[in-house]
């Protein structure tokens, strides 16, 4: 018997946007009438446009779930808008999160314990929670695993070990039957053995997540028989469409031995050698958008893992299969990283993009599927369509490479290259404008950019003539940047040690709307000797190619292009934060958002910079009219989006109901800054603003936070506890409470009676700056040439060992201020 259900959902929003799971957040009830065997969802909305949609389901399931049935329902709705066109492969990790059919294969080393006779139970729940994640978010999972064998070697295993004990005991005077040991498994009565028990656990775990499941066994010949073929198919869409995961293996308890010349041969033929092969025709056949293939390695790499040359792949395009050399299996299975990447291949060919990862790894099991569907730069991806520029990695390669020979350059050849790229901004201002002109004219008809983000992405002649000042004047401070002796010690006759300064390698600087950060950082970096990589905004994408195609021209006068490279793939900030071994040092430029972001992907590599920039102005009781209120103006109101501009002002409490007091609101109302009363504030007022809603707020416009304090080390505390260590200013006539201000205050940048935004690098005389730190190492404050230099010690000697300075070997040791030890009181200087 079958059972009609019934569905009303909005109609203008279209299939496509899941119009049952959207309605759902419209309506008012959700039930199920008995009486008349109808689903009703009752709207709030009776204007909607309304579209019957008749639905018949099976009777087997279970429809008084609700939660299985608005599964089942979603899908119905989405089947026809979202479906995907399958001639082709998707061309970008991006694009993975459109994929609908998803065929997951599990290898045997994923499935299986290290001591191959068993399950890794943990690793597989993982692995569950995550297909069952994805298909109950719409999804059409399909799993082909292995397992069968190991688990039941594990069961045979035991039951024989219990008969021979059990025989043992009968027979215990017979010393023939002492000797344990147990005869070789056959693997197809393994197979035999372990199948119902490896479906059970599949079943139990997929139990847990309200998920059905549903066994398959195929055998090669199943795919050489056409009715069979087609029969199986029929059959995986009949499960799929009832939103059950089927769970495929080969039969592998009567499957014969894989024949030696079987192969992959051509696209409408592929031979059941092995579970990839399986799986690879599994997915054309169900024209699946992806297969994700988990095995024991961490993806395809260019020759065999674990040699010293060995660099993991990350995206592998057809005819690069010549370029790679393959190692050994994995300790268990019948396959191979080569069957995996011909059967990747086949399937690639077949129009089902592929992605080969590690299942086994502890740090990433728990994610990697939904990873790797969320488009994440996880294992090897297969693609048809190989980009016409340099990867990634190849740009960063080219990158270190050109940037060692910047960094071998006389310093006044690197001064000529800035120089250069400074004449350039002012000779092609035009082309620098007009392209600037095309974003701002996307940008405002898109109409998502807020004025402040629109002002920095805005550039005008005067703009560029004040970059062009500013490079110049680093070009004369590149003149002794490198190389630059900071210690010399002279440890014995002949033995010299020196410190110089030297660049930090390859900076990775990412920033958003802003494309006059492009030729500042360029020439820090050039000034210092880093090479650099470089990832915009796309809002700026017009600007900052004219912007970089200027900084190569100026570096290609000597020899150096390649140092200063712009990312133009669609490469997401947390893959490029991966690349530990190659990058440095991370400079984010944006929004604070932006940078805490980069601060949680970056674990392996330094981040240079400050989340936020929640900067205070402190007005003291003693405080200057006439100061007060052009700090506070200029502070607030110069330029609002700026992370130096204030957010926040304190008020000592005497100067409440002062004229002081009344001419500063007065000030702020003019200049239209809206006021948030802090707490206390809110108090001593009958009609007060609207109160902040936090007292650490960052709000890039002309908004600020005011608060009453009792006193400067009131104000101090306040600072430390809401404050973001940025630009902090006192405004006071009183010299002993400004130095204690001065002093207590633990900011990158304190200031006593100036606005807080000279906190920058160009009015600091850096010529630029890369950003503003507020790290406790390294560089603090605005970053300009000195904090992308570290040093390296150099020690020159004429034969020196260190036996030579033993207590017998009769050297002196000189420290760095010349003075002289006999060795035996001084080893640990050497030492440390």
């Amino acid at each position: 018997m079958e059972q009609e259900a019934y569905l009303y959902f909005d109609c203008t929003r279209g299939c496509k946007e899941s119009g049952f799971m959207l309605l759902c957040k419209k309506t008012l009830c959700l039930r199920w009438m008995e009486k008349v065997d109808v689903f009703v969802l009752m709207c709030i909305d009776h204007k909607m446009t309304m579209l019957l949609l008749r639905l018949t389901l099976c009777s087997k399931i279970p429809l008084d779930s609700p939660r299985h049935l608005s599964q089942l329902l979603s899908r119905k709705l989405t089947q026809g808008g979202q479906g995907r066109a399958h001639s082709s492969s998707f061309a970008h990790r991006s694009e993975l999160r459109q994929a609908k059919r998803i065929v997951v294969k599990l290898g045997s080393a994923v499935v299986t314990r290290g001591d191959e006779c068993g399950l890794a139970l943990g690793r597989l729940a993982s692995i569950v929670e995550q297909v069952a994640m994805l298909q109950n978010q719409g999804r059409e999972m399909m799993i082909v695993t292995s397992g069968a064998v190991a688990f039941g070697k594990q069961r045979l295993r035991h039951e024989i070990l219990l008969s021979q004990s059990v025989r043992q005991a009968l027979h215990s005077g017979h010393s023939q039957l002492n000797d344990m040991s147990l005869p070789v498994l056959e693997a197809r009565a393994c197979a035999a053995a372990g199948q119902s028990g490896l479906m059970a656990l599949y079943e139990a775990m997929f139990t847990q997540y309200s998920t059905c499941t549903a066994q398959v066994l195929v055998t090669n010949l199943d795919f050489h028989d056409d009715q069979k073929r087609q029969n199986l198919n029929s059959t995986l869409r009949e499960l799929l469409r009832m939103n059950i995961v089927p769970i495929i293996n080969t039969n592998d308890a009567v499957v014969p031995p894989p024949e030696p010349n079987s192969d992959l041969q051509g696209v409408n033929v592929i031979s059941i050698k092995d579970n990839d092969s399986l799986a690879a025709r599994l997915a054309v056949e169900m024209k699946a958008d992806l297969l994700i293939a988990l095995s024991d390695v961490e993806g395809l790499y260019n020759s065999p893992p674990g040699t010293d040359d060995a660099k993991l792949i990350d995206i592998f395009y057809p005819g690069d299969q010549q370029s790679i050399t393959y190692g050994t299996k994995s300790r268990v299975g019948i396959g191979g990283m080569e069957a995996k990447v011909k059967a990747a291949l086949w399937a690639l060919q077949g129009g089902t993009s592929v992605v080969i990862a590690n299942g086994t790894n502890p740090k990433v099991t728990g994610h990697v599927i939904t990873d790797i569907v969320e488009g994440k730069k996880v294992g090897t991806f297969f693609s048809e369509f190989k980009p016409a520029g340099p990867s990634v990695e190849e740009q960063t390669e080219m990158a270190r490479s050109s940037g060692r020979t910047l960094a071998s350059l006389h310093p006044v050849q690197r001064s000529e290259i800035i120089c250069h790229l400074a004449d350039l901004l002012t000779e092609r201002k035009e082309e620098i404008l007009a392209a600037n002109k095309m974003d701002m004219d996307l940008a405002v008809s898109a109409g998502h950019l807020p004025p402040a983000m629109l002002k920095r992405l805005s550039l005008s002649p005067a703009k560029l003539n004040s970059l062009a000042v500013g490079l110049r004047q680093i070009a004369m401070a590149a003149q002794d940047s490198v190389g630059r002796v900071l210690r010399r010690t002279r440890v014995a006759h002949n033995l010299e040690l020196e410190q110089i300064t030297v660049p930090i390698g390859l900076l990775l600087v990412i920033f958003e709307a802003r494309p006059d950060c492009l030729p500042q950082v360029s020439t820090l970096a050039i000034a210092s000797g880093n090479a650099l990589l470089l990832k915009g905004g796309k809002e700026a994408a017009n600007t900052n190619r004219v912007l970089h195609q200027l900084t190569q021209e100026a570096l290609s006068m000597h020899g150096v292009k390649e140092a200063v490279q712009m990312v133009s793939t669609r490469e997401e900030v947390e893959d490029l934060c991966r690349l530990d071994k190659m990058i440095d040092l991370i400079v984010p430029r944006g929004s604070s958002q932006l940078v805490r972001d980069i601060q949680r992907a970056a674990k392996g590599i330094p981040v240079l910079g400050h989340s936020e920039g929640i900067c205070h102005v402190y007005v003291d009781s003693e405080a200057s009219i006439d100061k007060v209120i052009k700090i506070v103006r200029d502070s607030k109101c110069d330029y609002p989006a700026a992370c130096n501009a204030m957010e926040t002002l304190l008020i000592h409490r005497d100067i409440l109901k002062t004229p002081m007091f009344d001419q500063i609101i007065d000030m702020l109302r003019t200049e239209r800054v809206k006021i948030h009363a802090g707490p206390r504030f809110a108090s001593y007022l009958t009609f007060s603003p609207s109160e902040a809603k936090s007292m650490r707020t960052e709000y890039g416009e002309l908004e600020c936070c005011m608060e009453v304090v009792d006193s400067m080390q009131e104000a101090v505390e306040h600072i430390h506890k809401y404050g973001s260590s940025h630009t902090d200013v006192i405004i006071t006539e009183n010299e002993d409470t400004a130095e204690k201000f001065l002093q207590q205050l633990d900011s990158a940048c304190v200031f006593w009676n100036a606005s807080s935004r000279f906190a920058d690098g160009y009015r600091f005389g850096l010529g630029a700056e890369v950003g503003i730190s507020t790290a406790r190492i390294h560089a603090r404050g605005p970053v300009g040439l000195e904090g992308l230099l570290t040093t390296k010690w150099v020690l020159r000697g004429d034969g020196h060992t260190v036996a030579d300075f033993s207590e017998h070997g009769g050297q002196e040791v000189r420290d760095r201020r010349g003075k002289t030890f006999c060795y035996g009181t001084t080893k640990a200087l050497l030492e440390h």
